[in-house]
């Protein structure tokens, strides 16, 4: 809905996105809302193709997210934020419900522990130089994330629903279910448990996914940036 209008009193939001970065997390949120946005695309990584934006966010990374006086950076923050915001969607795990820690600790574990060793295996597997790259540092943090990632396993196997926590569909959902989209650029995907295959297969059939997906690419080529992931870029 990324040209949708705005319904009374409600301030239109701002989303700074590099296909398939870690700002298709609010991305996927926005579309699972239905809520109307704005999509900035920006060539990866922006902070040294689009230096003008360095005026906008001083870190130069995405997702930047802007609603009036909101500024936010951090993008399990932000499916938080709007989920939290937007309470009648059902994305959200109220803080009385049994379910709100892990809610919680899913969306931080999102990206603090699954992302992060990701973003070793991007920047030494892909986005160095040749003379700086470091094939034990890919390896090593590659084994890292598949560890970690038995938690999402060991969750769903013993769950008596598809999702993580709560036994519905939450912003957790969209938040870890980015970690494994990542998985899947760095070829990792091979290697998830077969829980794991299962709901990643079932969050990909998600309309909210699908219409996230198409309004990346639809945003980068009228915006005129490469529709290439950026995950699979080289700087």
């Amino acid at each position: 809905m990324a040209n949708g209008s705005l319904s009374d009193g409600i301030t239109m939001i701002h989303l700074h996105h590099c296909v398939s970065a870690r700002s298709f997390r609010p991305l996927w949120m926005l579309e699972e809302l239905q809520l109307p946005y704005q999509l900035h695309m920006l060539p990866f990584p922006p902070r040294a193709k689009a230096r003008w934006f360095l005026d906008e966010n001083p870190l130069g990374t995405v997702p930047l997210l802007v609603q009036g006086d909101v500024r936010m950076t951090e993008s399990a923050a932000m499916c938080q934020y709007l989920a939290a915001t937007h309470p009648d969607a059902g994305l959200e795990v109220a803080p009385t419900h049994p379910a709100y820690g892990a809610y919680l600790n899913w969306l931080h574990m999102s990206d603090a522990t699954l992302t992060f060793p990701q973003t070793l295996v991007l920047r030494y597997g892909r986005f160095e130089p040749a003379e700086r790259q470091q094939p034990q540092v890919v390896e090593d943090y590659s084994r890292w994330f598949l560890a970690r990632l038995r938690a999402v396993e060991t969750a769903l196997t013993h769950s008596r629903s598809d999702h993580l926590c709560a036994g519905s569909f939450t912003a957790a959902d969209v938040a870890v279910g980015y970690a494994l989209l990542l998985a899947q650029h760095l070829g990792l995907d091979v290697q998830f448990g077969l829980a794991t295959q299962a709901y990643w297969q079932r969050l990909q059939q998600r309309p909210g996914y699908q219409r996230a997906m198409a309004a990346q690419v639809r945003a980068a080529e009228e915006q005129g940036v490469p529709t290439t992931p950026a995950p699979d870029t080289r700087p």
